[in-house]
């Protein structure tokens, strides 16, 4: 079976020190066809407050595709689509992940991870089963069994997805990325104890928008109080060298944001393109 070259962009940028960058959006024909054409790496569609419809998602899919690239440069997508769960992380929900995963995502953001079992069953669920004497066993996959539409969507054979078909960077080869959002004190104080127990973690990706509520200061992401719990990731994440997300990078933080060492970046407003040039610019992308 030939080696195939890396498929997920997100990681692809991660594997060689740069920055990864993504955007929020509605899973739309519009804009899958205008996002698949961007320049960011990933695309999350928005399945957490928004009506979770598979169909609907799968369609989406097909119109990131670019037929064109696919004939010049191979299956590997410029842009690749993800998509955020409605299920918070107590609620588990495995059934979510596998859904999104088997229509072909290349990554799950899964909201509201507070605790170490939370995370363990976020990678787990992103994971094929195998047996206990095999490799790379922990986190032990429960994902179900279903690869034709996901196969077909990468563009390659059902032998060579179960190959890929891991969590990186646990799996070196892996191309599905795993993204637990820490969004209150609980997940901050566990987070420690989640990236020392939990492999597979592709990035934590703060939600400062919950964490802003419980802390009393809603939707004001610069206040003290918040960045203070903010700066508790980051060095919690540096600490277990572990890709720390920013979901908000606008003109006024983003000098600040890639300072202080955020590697996933998330730049608002999909169809405004100038602050994704101008923070691609400054981490020299």
């Amino acid at each position: 079976m030939a080696d195939l070259p890396r498929l997920n962009p997100v990681i692809r940028a991660l594997e060689q020190g740069k920055a990864a960058f993504s955007t929020f959006a509605p899973a739309t024909m519009d804009n899958a066809i205008e996002l698949g054409q961007s320049k960011y790496d990933s695309v999350v569609f928005e399945g957490e407050h928004l009506a979770w419809d598979p169909k609907n998602l799968r369609d989406t899919l097909q119109y990131m595709v670019l037929r064109g690239q696919v004939a010049k440069n191979g299956v590997a997508p410029p842009v690749a689509p993800f998509v955020r769960i409605p299920a918070n992380g107590v609620e588990k929900n495995q059934f979510l992940a596998k859904q999104a995963l088997d229509a072909g995502c290349y990554g799950i953001v899964w909201p509201h991870i507070s605790t170490v079992d939370e995370a363990y069953n976020a990678v787990a669920a992103c994971r094929y089963p195998r047996l206990k004497d095999k490799p790379l066993y922990e986190p032990a996959g429960i994902r179900g069994d279903g690869p034709a539409v996901c196969s077909r969507y990468w563009g390659i054979s059902q032998g060579e997805y179960y190959e890929r078909a891991d969590v990186w960077p646990l799996a070196p080869k892996g191309e599905i990325f795993v993204i637990i959002q820490i969004e209150d004190t609980a997940g901050v104080r566990n987070l420690d104890d989640m990236l020392k127990n939990v492999p597979g973690i592709g990035a934590v990706l703060i939600g400062e928008g919950d964490l802003s509520q419980e802390l009393g200061v809603p939707r004001q992401y610069e206040h003290p109080v918040v960045l203070e719990h903010m700066a508790q990731v980051v060095a919690t994440c540096k600490k277990h060298n572990v890709v720390v997300g920013h979901p908000h990078v606008e003109n006024d933080n983003m000098e600040r944001v890639i300072a202080e060492g955020y590697r996933f970046l998330m730049c608002s407003a999909p169809r405004s393109y100038g602050k994704l040039e101008k923070a691609m610019k400054l981490v020299g992308r």
